[in-house]
């Protein structure tokens, strides 16, 4: 499954577009304007688990550098500062991953 069989094609890049400066990602302005937001709790764990390449249950680190690439595979990578600050704002039990709970805690919030 695809990301774009999630969400429009257009929505991901207007979203990609909006953080193609390095440090400018914010995810809250990200999953609203590429529609994420607005999913269901359903939709957004089956974006999470295309997110989770390895399959771990959780997003790591090495995974949120690549995050963008997931929506959109020209996409930049996320810079370290913009990788610390995703998981300040989605690590809520301070294991240094993004759990599933976790990522839909953010998305929806």
């Amino acid at each position: 499954m695809s990301l774009t069989s999630i969400l429009s094609a257009e929505a991901i890049e207007n979203a990609v577009k909006e953080c193609q400066a390095p440090d400018s990602f914010c995810f809250k302005k990200f999953f609203k304007l590429c529609g994420l937001s607005q999913k269901s709790p359903e939709v957004v764990k089956q974006v999470f688990s295309i997110l989770d390449e390895d399959n771990s249950g959780s997003i790591e680190e090495a995974e949120l550098k690549f995050f963008l690439q997931r929506f959109s595979p020209g996409a930049r990578t996320l810079t370290d500062n913009e990788i610390k600050s995703l998981l300040a704002a989605g690590d809520k039990d301070a294991d240094g991953t993004i759990g599933v709970d976790e990522f839909q805690s953010m998305v929806l919030s």
